[in-house]
Order: structure tokens, then C-alpha cells, then sequence
């Protein structure tokens, strides 16, 4: 089994207990050859249910059987990444498909004036799944007006990230596996603490966003911001539908011994450029966390995050991080219609 090197180490085999079908393929069957490009595409039922492919294919050697054999997929990234782009193409390849990978958009047509219309009309021939990060958050409409090809948006803009929700989510499904059920034991549910500004941070927003479908498990959100609207308008009725109470505070000392999960950011998309966020919001062994919370941050951290927090048990983005490529190998699975390969036997 794959782990992480500090922290928390979550055991997968939780989420496949007492589970009739672990591959519950007529939830997933809506996703297959379909793009992933908002949060709101799932639900909470086929969020749960990719966390348990996610925890099979971490517990199993699939690779032996190839399910994405003859399958390319092509990762564009015109922004930079480690984390995102490195998980998907090991997803990828440990499956046994294939990756052609623009690294830097710098080095594409878009240097020349291309129109992102056009490069997706290239892909359609080129691969059978586009993953794409992109600065500009209307990049997903624009590339998908010629693109015929499923397309996962890896970050768009001020957007969203939904596999990398997926992945906190996975996460916190595995630490606390009782979150899967609607008839959470009282005891179970958390307080989930977000520290950031939803309406700019694109992993932040598509976090909450499944969050708010976790109604019996999340017993209430705190987002913690210098900002006193940080929600933004896409939020805005979600949020307001929601039954979980929501609040928000700007002081997070005022909030932070209460907090079951603290979800922590810096970056925003403010206007043209990304920027950190005060460093007052800074968590440390001295924050006065409670005892058995956990910190998740879906990397890479700044100095609102204290590697002297890396040791404790309060580190849970590391395993959280962990997690990338089972889920991503899950997602790929699913929209490319591979999910027949997979062997729930013998876990």
C-alpha cells in the first residue's frame, strides 16, 4: 500500500466494510464519457461511491489487468503544477494507458496566438481524455467548443478543481469512514472549519461545494476570511439551500478549539494574479487545535501552514495528498468506460 511519509496514515480497507457493492456502477455509469468540469456534476451518493473505487484500487494491484489499456490521455497544462499534473499522468500510466503532456502552455500554439477552440479541435484526434489546467477561468468553455473528447478540469482560473474536492474528500472519508452514511452517529459528525475565501481559491470552493452534500455528517461549516463576503456569488444559493448551518468569522482563535477538520489555503485569484492570504490565519502546533482535529490543505502550502505541524496527528494533507492518484485512477476509469476491468475480488 502507497502511504505518506508523516502524519496521519489512513487505512483504505474502512470504506469497503459491510458494502454490498463495492463498485457501485449504477451510480457511476452517468459519469462514463462525460467531462468533469464542476463539483455540482456530482452527487453525494457518487462521491462516496468513487471514494470506495478510490480505496479499492489503493488496496488492489490492478495494473495486472490493464483496464486502461490502449487509452491516451492528454494533460495541457498552461499553468503550473506538481502535484496535479504528476498524479494524473501516474494514474494514467500505472493503469497501463498512455500520456502525451504539454507541460508549459508556453510551449504550445497558444505562444503564437492559437485559439484554445482550436487546440481542442487537435485533441480530438490526438488522445481519448483531456486533463487541463488553465489561468483563465473561462477556459473550459472556450477549449470545449471544438473538443469532442471527455475533458477533467485539473483548475481553471478562480473556478473550480473537482478532483481535487474528490480527493479531500476521499480523505475524509477514509479518516472517518462513518461520513458515508446520511444516519451519521451524532458523535461522528464534524465541524468543519474553512480557512480562505471560497469565491477565489478554486480548491477551497469546490471543497465546499461537496461539503454541502454531506447534510447528517458536516454538523457545521465555519469559514474563517479577512473578507467579509467570501463566498461570492456562485456559492451564494447552494450555500443558502443548504440545512448545514453556516457562519463566518474573521478571527480564527475565536473558532479553532471547536474545530473537528480545518480546511486551510492561501492562494487566491484576485482579479489577474494569484495571492497568499494574511499570514495572521497561520496554523501551528501553538494554534490551540483540538485534540484529535485534522488539518487538510490541498498543497502547496506557504507560511500558513507550519511544518511543525508535519509530526503530529493533526496532519492529515499529507495522506490527504496520498490519495491523488486513486482517486484520479477512479475518475479516468470511470469516464472512459473502464470500469468492467476492474475486480472487486479478493480485497
Amino acid at each position: 500500500m502507497h502511504t505518506n511519509s508523516k502524519g496521519l496514515r489512513l487505512d483504505p480497507h474502512g470504506l469497503l466494510k459491510n458494502v454490498a457493492e463495492v463498485i457501485d456502477r449504477e451510480t457511476l455509469e452517468p459519469l462514463v464519457g462525460e467531462s468533469i468540469v464542476h463539483p455540482r456534476q456530482f452527487t453525494r451518493r457518487s462521491v462516496v461511491a468513487l471514494a470506495r473505487l478510490s480505496a479499492l484500487l489503493e488496496t488492489k494491484n490492478v495494473e495486472v489487468d490493464k483496464p486502461l489499456d490502449g487509452k491516451i490521455a492528454i494533460t495541457a497544462f498552461f499553468e503550473a503544477s506538481t502535484r496535479t499534473r504528476l498524479s494524473f499522468e501516474s494514474a494514467m500510466l500505472r493503469l497501463d494507458g498512455k500520456v502525451l503532456s504539454v507541460p508549459d502552455g508556453q510551449v504550445t500554439g497558444i505562444a503564437k496566438g492559437e485559439s484554445l477552440a482550436d487546440i481542442g479541435e487537435m485533441f480530438n484526434t490526438y488522445g481519448d481524455v483531456v486533463i487541463m489546467r488553465h489561468p483563465d477561468t473561462d477556459s473550459v468553455d472556450r477549449i470545449r467548443q471544438n473538443l469532442q473528447r471527455p475533458l477533467i478540469n485539473a483548475g481553471n482560473g478562480s473556478g473550480h478543481h473537482p478532483s481535487q474536492a474528490l480527493i479531500d474528500w476521499f480523505a475524509l472519508l477514509k479518516w472517518r469512514p462513518q461520513l458515508c452514511t446520511s444516519d451519521c452517529p451524532p458523535d461522528q459528525r464534524v465541524h468543519l472549519g474553512i480557512i480562505g475565501t471560497p469565491g477565489s481559491m478554486r480548491a477551497v470552493k469546490s471543497f465546499l461545494r461537496l461539503s454541502l452534500m454531506f447534510t447528517g455528517a458536516v454538523s457545521k461549516i465555519t469559514l474563517i476570511s479577512e473578507l467579509a463576503d467570501p463566498v461570492g456569488l456562485e456559492l451564494t444559493e447552494p450555500i443558502e439551500e443548504s440545512p448545514i448551518p453556516i457562519e463566518i468569522v474573521n478571527d480564527v482563535q475565536e473558532v479553532i478549539g471547536d474545530l473537528d477538520v480545518v480546511y486551510v489555503n492561501s492562494i487566491a485569484f484576485l482579479g489577474d494574479d494569484y495571492r497568499r492570504m494574511d499570514n495572521r490565519y497561520k496554523l501551528q502546533q501553538s494554534s490551540g487545535l483540538k485534540e484529535n482535529a485534522v488539518v487538510m490543505h490541498p498543497l502547496a502550502r506557504n507560511d500558513e501552514l507550519s511544518v511543525d505541524l508535519d509530526l503530529t496527528n493533526h496532519n492529515l494533507y499529507f495522506a490527504q495528498a496520498a490519495g491523488a492518484v486513486f482517486v484520479r485512477q477512479a475518475l479516468l476509469a470511470t469516464v472512459l468506460g473502464r470500469l468492467d476491468r476492474i475486480s472487486s475480488t479478493g480485497i
